[in-house]
């Protein structure tokens, strides 16, 4: 009943939104003019599906992202865009119930589109300069979208913060490598063609996002998962300039001397895709473009049945000599990543141990004279036995409800202490996105930078009883 109350309401406010043009004025931004609706939130607008590149389709099927190609008239943002191509979600799946319980949206290489959360009195006026937030979702590189249920900017608009959110190319569209790709490029390489749209996203939010009221001078990136080894992919490459303000890296692992999601060879990868495109009978460029998106995105499964050999294509970042010439790791040691603040950390269950990793990336930034922020997610999801989900504790991705404070979007029964831990930690990441840090301007500096002579991390949690919020700085990460 919760789901069916929101959507109500989500209908109620597109009407209302579409009639007060007196206080949602026309904005003029790249590709023609647009127009935002009212969100939930009284004060904040929303701008859904804005397209921010030219669709990926046909001959630009694996190249670089293009000029967003212009419209006619004024662009009424109340669709979202579609995600990139990716295996729609099974009932069986334990991130199904968590977060895609109302089903998949449709999939399609058309799929670069953002969406923008302002304060509504700001819109039109260049010179208000908000800080803004870029937020690059996580999936494995090969699944998820920008508006996914627990993603939304209204909290953080309502603090001063304009919200912005990304679909970019994924699997097998967004990354594949071959020898054909590489050839007609000038830089010689091929693959990250996700990554290229997530800087050509953030290039879109440094040139258009004064219309909304947005510094591009105070840009922050924050991800989670693949997103948060984006976000660690944007700092380590030249293409995003001095873009770049600030940054947060939520479960992407720090310094930990082993690739994850990623760092495939180029050259073995483009061997073995090409012999898989050759067996589908895509031996030209031209017969690549021209294959339908299911033959491309069912190629790897159909080699795999028909010839009983396990065949996977590129679908995640390489270094390639372009994008970046370097591994984040070894950037960050020689301290050729970007020189900004950071913030991050990883949940109590997380994937993995991260802990280390964080730790090094910490005394690395101390030592450049820019020391980070760490901190731990360990609040348990509270659970029901008349509704119980697979997932248990504080698992990868259960951060995502407190800090763009959707709680009202999940039926895990969540109580009052859960919306007091989950406004701290939108006030932290905000402030952080502000200022630079998580306490504010002047506020008490109750979370103090992690260094090597204070390994601490502030660990977000409730008091044993749950009575509470009880997040403190503490020198070990809660196991």
């Amino acid at each position: 009943m919760k789901r069916i109350t929101i959507l109500l309401a989500a209908v109620v406010t597109i009407f209302s939104g579409c009639s007060k043009t007196e206080t949602n004025p026309i904005l003029e931004i790249e590709g023609g003019k647009v127009q935002g609706i009212a969100s939930e939130t009284e004060g904040v607008t929303v701008y859904r599906g804005i397209p921010y590149a030219a669709a990926p389709v046909g001959e630009l099927r694996w190249k670089a992202p293009q000029p967003v190609t212009a419209w006619e008239g004024v662009k009424i943002a109340d669709t979202w865009g579609a995600p990139s191509m990716q295996n729609k979600h099974r009932p069986e799946e334990v991130y199904t119930p968590e977060f895609f319980f109302d089903g998949d949206p449709e999939f399609s290489e058309d799929c670069l589109y953002l969406n923008v959360w302002a304060p509504t009195k700001t819109l039109g006026k260049t010179d208000t300069k908000l800080p803004v937030a870029m937020w690059v979702h996580g999936g494995g590189y090969t699944a998820g979208w920008g508006f996914e249920p627990e993603m939304d900017g209204e909290a953080w608009a309502e603090r001063g913060v304009i919200l912005v959110t990304i679909n970019y190319r994924l699997g097998i569209f967004g990354f594949l490598t071959h020898p054909f790709l590489s050839a007609e490029n000038e830089n010689g390489v091929s693959g990250n063609y996700g990554t290229l749209d997530q800087v050509a996203a953030l290039k879109w939010v440094y040139n258009n996002i004064a219309q909304f009221g947005g510094d591009p001078e105070n840009i922050t990136i924050f991800g989670q998962s693949a997103g948060a080894m984006s976000i660690k992919n944007l700092v380590t490459t030249s293409l995003t300039g001095n873009m770049v303000k600030k940054a947060i890296i939520q479960s992407g692992g720090g310094i930990s001397g082993r690739a994850i999601l990623g760092g495939a060879d180029l050259q073995a990868g483009m061997e073995a895709n090409k012999a898989i495109f050759d067996w589908g009978g895509y031996d030209t460029l031209e017969k690549m473009r021209a294959a339908s998106t299911e033959e491309i995105f069912t190629l790897a499964s159909r080699y795999a049945q028909e010839t009983g050999t396990y065949a996977r294509l590129t679908s995640s970042p390489v270094v390639d000599g372009y994008v970046t010439s370097e591994s984040f790791d070894d950037a960050a040691l020689a301290g050729r990543i970007k020189d900004i603040p950071y913030m991050i950390g990883f949940t109590m269950n997380d994937m993995g141990a991260l802990g280390a990793g964080i730790e090094k990336f910490c005394e690395v930034r101390e030592a450049a004279g820019k020391p980070a922020y760490a901190y731990e997610f360990a609040r348990p999801l509270p659970d029901s036995e008349e509704n119980p989900h697979p997932l248990k504790g504080a698992f990868h991705s259960s951060e995502l409800w407190y800090i763009f404070h959707t709680l009202s979007r999940s039926d895990r029964p969540f109580t009052d202490v859960d919306d007091v831990l989950s406004n701290q930690m939108v006030d932290a990441w905000t402030n952080f996105a502000k200022y630079g840090n998580p306490n504010g301007a002047d506020g008490e500096q109750l979370w103090t930078p992690m260094t090597s002579d204070s390994k601490k991390y502030m660990v977000f949690k409730l008091n044993d009883d749950c009575s509470a919020v009880a997040s403190e700085m503490l020198e070990e990460p809660v196991l």
